[in-house]
């Protein structure tokens, strides 16, 4: 089934409703969505940077208002 948005006449907060929608919608069904192969070898690779020091880790809303602060 080809569903087809008017996006160019959406407002953002429009967009962002749909997004939810769709977000609450799957969430319900979580069980039937896979990750991929690679995700789980992404994860383990960056919790060894983490275990060695390489890398750390940021609360959320820390991150949030750094990469909010990048696109200024």
């Amino acid at each position: 089934m080809d569903i087809t948005l008017p996006l160019d006449q959406m407002t953002t907060a429009e967009k962002l409703r749909a997004m939810e929608a769709l977000w609450t919608d799957l969430c319900r069904h979580e069980e039937e969505i896979q990750s991929p192969p690679w995700h789980e070898d992404v994860l383990k690779e960056r919790e060894e940077r983490v275990k060695s020091g390489q890398e750390s880790v940021v609360d959320w809303e820390i991150a949030k208002k750094q990469l909010r602060a990048r696109r200024k």
